[in-house]
């Protein structure tokens, strides 16, 4: 049978496709609505994800500069340069699909004492330039920025920059980028037990300190911010290089050999993609799978 729709029917079944299509039968796929300011292969990735199933924090360890800048046969200050444009494309794209926290990791406690003090000092000078230039990007995109680290250690002009832009974003309500500066997550762990005394001390004594898993949670730098759900790693190396070792013990790994430099939002939603086909099971079994039992 040829049906043919015209004049007065095709209106009431525009009325009730919304329906239709929200009932979602056996053999219908609905396409989710690409968020604004996505380019043109960022959508075609979106795409291939349930934007449901965002993961809430995601951490990146930031590598390759050095590789990449090498490879031009340029200093390693223009790969760090160079990865100034990674991190804005990144972060905006994290802001426009609603990941809720992506913290990166952009300075360790190690740098100070391996990397040349000209590099070092360069990278001071840079990260300040970065947060005077990135504010209004910030606060366009309703991103609130915060820093985990040993903050006190750092030059007390960047101290007072980085005070000033997270001031100036404190009112934003979405994404939180937290930058991860002068950070070791061992020291971290010092910190935090430090805290934990300290807190005891002042309050009955030692004596009757009580530490678990919550405890040291409330006393961590990241105390505000759900644990990361996927940690992200560039250049192809496998190891956390000493961050969030307590926060990322059930976190999904992503490697992907793109130096830092090359990395853009298209490959943080391709990391999202890969996140999405995995099982997570903290410790437990697949529901399908049943359980085995040794004699």
């Amino acid at each position: 049978m040829n049906l043919r729709l015209q004049g007065p029917a095709l209106p009431v079944i525009a009325s009730l496709l919304p329906a239709v299509l929200a009932s979602n039968p056996k053999g219908i796929t609905l396409q989710h609505k690409v968020p604004a300011g996505l380019d043109r292969k960022e959508a075609e990735v979106y795409r291939q994800f349930d934007p449901e199933r965002l993961p809430r924090h995601i951490a990146i360890i930031m590598d390759g500069n050095g590789r990449w800048a090498k490879r031009r046969h340029m200093p390693r200050v223009a790969g760090h340069r160079a990865g100034v444009a990674a991190v804005r494309s990144t972060v905006e794209t994290a802001a426009r699909i609603g990941i809720h926290a992506l913290t990166l990791y952009a300075f360790s406690e190690e740098n100070w004492k391996k990397r040349p003090a000209s590099e070092v000092d360069f990278l001071m000078r840079l990260l300040s330039r970065y947060l005077k230039a990135e504010v209004p990007t910030l606060n366009k995109n309703n991103i609130r920025l915060e820093y985990i680290g040993r903050q006190h250690e750092l030059p007390e002009d960047v101290q007072e920059r980085m005070e000033w832009a997270r001031a100036s974003t404190a009112e934003n309500t979405g994404t939180v980028l937290t930058l991860a500066l002068n950070y070791s997550a061992r020291s971290e762990l010092v910190d935090a037990f430090r805290s934990m005394v300290r807190a005891a001390s002042e309050n009955g004594g030692i004596e009757h300190l009580r530490i678990d898993e919550e405890m040291v949670g409330e006393h961590l730098y990241t105390r505000n911010l759900p644990d990361p759900d996927l940690v992200v790693r560039t250049s192809g190396e496998m190891r956390l290089s000493n961050f969030l070792l307590w926060q990322l013990a059930y976190a999904e790994i992503y490697v992907t050999p793109t130096l830092w430099p090359d990395f853009r939002g298209v490959h943080l939603l391709e990391a999202i993609v890969e996140y999405q086909k995995r099982e997570r099971r903290y410790g437990g079994l697949n529901h399908a799978e049943p359980a085995k039992v040794r004699n």
